[in-house]
C-alpha cells in the first residue's frame, strides 16, 4: 500500500510539472502575467449541465434533496441535504465539481475545524492538476477560503496557515498569478519562521521559486528537504524538473535518476526516461 501511494504521488508530480514546464527543457524566464479577463466559472451552469445527463429516477431524486435545501426551515436540514448530494454526486455519478460543491457548502454551513478542512484539502489536491484556467481559479478561491475559516478557528494550527499557502501557489500562481506566489510565499514563510525545520513548508515554498522563476532558491529548499529526508520523492522530482528548467542538465538526469531508483515503477521510470531523452 505504502509503494502504491508513493507512485501515485509520483505520477501526479510529472504531470504537474508538465502543466508548468510543457516538453521543452531549456532556460526559461519566469511567467509574466498577461493582462486578460479569464472567463468565469459557473459552477450552478456545470451542476444544472450534469443533471441534464441523469436517469428520471435520479433527477427525482435529485429534486427532493435540492427542495431540501431551498424549503429547509432549519440548518440541520439543510446539512443533511447537502450531504446527500455530495454523496449522490460523488457515488452515483462520479462527478467531482457537483460532489466538491456541495460538500463545501455543507461544510460551511457546519462551520467546524474538521469538515472546514476535509473540503479545503479536497480542493487543494484536485487543483493541483486543473488545467481549465477559470475552474483552476474557482478552486483556487474556494481551497482559500475554506482554509480561512478553518483558520479562524484554529489560529495557532500551522497546517492550515500551509494549505493557504498551497492554495496561492498550486492555484493561481501555477497560472502565472505572480501575485498569488507571492501571497503563497508570504504565508509559508511565516511557518518557517517559527518552525525552521517545517518540510512541508519548504516543499511548496521551493515550488513557488520554481514556478516564479527563481531556480537557484527553490533548489535551495528541495535540497535542504532531501539532505531531512533523502527518501522525500516529491523533492527529489521537483529538484529534478528545476535543475532541468535552469538548463543544468547533468544534475538534472542525476536527479532524475535517483528517483527511479526509489520508486522503482516502470510506468513511473518510462516517463522519467522521456524526460531524460529531451534533455539530452
Amino acid at each position: 500500500m505504502k509503494k502504491q501511494i508513493i507512485i501515485a504521488a509520483c505520477s501526479l508530480i510529472v504531470v504537474s510539472l508538465l502543466f508548468i514546464f510543457g516538453r521543452t527543457v531549456e532556460n526559461k524566464p519566469p511567467k509574466t502575467p498577461v493582462a486578460s479577463a479569464v472567463e468565469t466559472y459557473n459552477i450552478q451552469f456545470y451542476i444544472d449541465s450534469a443533471k441534464s445527463k441523469l436517469t428520471s429516477t435520479q433527477a427525482l431524486y435529485i429534486s427532493k434533496l435540492e427542495n431540501g435545501i431551498s424549503r429547509g426551515d432549519v440548518p440541520s436540514q439543510q446539512l443533511s441535504a447537502y450531504n446527500s448530494l455530495a454523496t449522490f454526486w460523488k457515488d452515483s455519478v462520479q462527478a467531482f465539481e457537483p460532489y466538491a460543491f456541495y460538500t463545501i457548502e455543507a461544510a460551511k454551513l457546519d462551520n467546524s475545524e474538521k469538515n472546514l478542512t476535509f473540503a479545503a484539502r479536497l480542493m487543494l489536491d484536485n487543483l493541483r492538476h486543473e488545467q481549465n484556467e477559470a475552474a483552476l481559479s474557482w478552486k483556487t478561491t474556494q481551497a482559500i477560503e475554506l482554509f480561512e475559516r478553518a483558520l479562524k478557528l484554529n489560529p495557532e494550527n500551522e497546517d492550515l496557515k500551509i494549505g493557504i499557502g498551497s492554495a496561492y501557489v498550486y492555484g493561481k500562481g501555477r497560472a502565472g498569478n505572480a501575485e498569488a506566489t507571492m501571497k503563497g510565499v508570504q504565508q509559508l514563510l511565516s511557518v518557517v519562521r517559527k518552525d525552521s525545520n517545517n518540510m512541508k513548508a519548504h516543499l511548496v515554498l521551493g515550488v513557488g521559486g520554481l514556478i516564479s522563476g527563481q531556480y537557484d532558491k527553490a533548489i535551495e529548499r528541495f535540497i535542504r528537504i532531501v539532505k531531512y529526508d533523502p527518501t522525500n520523492i516529491e523533492a527529489i522530482a521537483y529538484l529534478a524538473d528545476t535543475y532541468a528548467a535552469k538548463g543544468d542538465k547533468a544534475e538534472a538526469i542525476k536527479w532524475y535518476n535517483v528517483s527511479k531508483q526509489l520508486v522503482n515503477d516502470p510506468a513511473y521510470s518510462k516517463e522519467v526516461d522521456l524526460r531524460i531523452k529531451q534533455l539530452r
